[in-house]
């Protein structure tokens, strides 16, 4: 087990020096912190994170703040944490994922203590009244979701619009010409969820430009409601060929759902949803998809938060807004509509 001792040998000075280089409780010369700090790196010393933070003015840890919503399904958040704390990982840095439903307070203790050198935001409004204190922090931010106004903030999300018209157009190509969308419930709308009215103006924007009817439904977030609000929107409207799944909870219940009707996917109704593959595999879900690129969206953020807390506080490079163009993971659940039967 590597010491301070060994620390300070390869840096060739002496324990004491070394501890206090890291400590940072006397002054000692950038040239020499500089040598303990490289000794640290070379022999992959770990020395306790609050008096490297003194030394460095970092503490190698991202801020995540994430809730898990009720009216959002839990499994798809996990997929955004997951790209989040894995890239960090990679790139040296532990993360602290902060869930308490109070974002605001949360941003103000983590940044005016420190603990953190910056933060990613998940669950992001599109009036997200956490990003004005990120805004105002020491600490850089990036967000993954969309909202209402970027500035000052790195922002990374999918093209929402653009899968909408996408889902369309697949179909559409297939030869369908009466679809149905389920959408997140409509609490997550009012809440905020710019990403669900998004995808739906794009899935109208499209069908409207090709004559195709669209049906455009919110269901639950969860079983058994969303099982039933299945049910009952197919009941409603037997004419449609086509299923537009925006709805995680949705693509996990309607195996079930279509086994209990006597139906499959693409024989007797074809289905495109909108979840990452990782989803997917949990699931077992046979489904055609757009990715949602959860994993990449989480990596992203990182690399980019990464870039600036290590340009530090002179950084000027300029913010970005990075729109991941949807791509569609065929899993062969989508084929011509059936022949009316005569």
């Amino acid at each position: 087990m590597v010491t301070i001792g060994d620390v300070a040998k390869v840096a060739g000075v002496s324990r004491s020096t070394a501890s206090y280089a890291l400590s940072g409780k006397r002054t000692i010369s950038p040239a020499v912190v500089q040598r303990v700090l490289d000794a640290v790196d070379e022999l992959g010393y770990i020395p306790n994170a609050g008096a490297r933070a003194l030394a460095t003015s970092h503490t190698k840890v991202i801020g995540l703040l994430g809730r898990f919503l009720d009216d959002e399904f839990a499994p798809a958040m996990l997929q955004y944490i997951l790209g989040v704390t894995n890239r960090a990982r990679e790139l040296g840095y532990d993360t602290l994922l902060v869930s308490e439903e109070d974002g605001i307070h949360a941003l103000q203790r983590l940044s005016s203590s420190r603990m953190v050198d910056g933060f990613v935001l998940l669950n992001v409004a599109e009036r997200d009244t956490r990003l004005e204190i990120l805004r105002a922090a020491l600490q850089p931010g990036a967000t993954v979701g969309l909202p209402a106004e970027c500035d000052g903030v790195d922002v990374f999300d999918l093209d929402f619009v653009e899968s909408g018209r996408l889902m369309v157009q697949t179909m559409h190509d297939a030869g369908h010409r009466e679809l149905i969308l389920v959408s997140q419930p409509v609490h997550v709308v009012e809440r905020g969820g710019a990403y669900v009215w998004r995808l739906a103006d794009g899935a109208r924007e499209r069908a409207a430009e090709l004559g195709v009817t669209l049906h455009h439904h919110h269901g639950d977030s969860s079983q058994p409601g969303i099982g039933r609000d299945l049910a009952d929107i197919l009941d409603r409207h037997p004419g449609a060929t086509g299923l537009l799944l925006n709805n995680e909870a949705a693509a996990a219940a309607l195996p079930s759902v279509l086994a209990a009707r006597g139906l499959r996917a693409p024989d007797d109704i074809s289905v495109i949803g909108r979840y990452s593959d990782d989803f997917a595999r949990t699931f077992s879900l046979p489904f055609t998809a757009i990715d949602s690129a959860a994993d990449e969206l989480g990596r992203r953020a990182v690399q980019q938060l990464v870039a600036r807390i290590e340009d530090g506080p002179d950084g000027t490079a300029p913010h970005v807004v990075e729109l991941i163009p949807p791509a569609v993971h065929d899993r062969g659940s989508i084929a011509a509509p059936p022949t009316p039967r005569g």
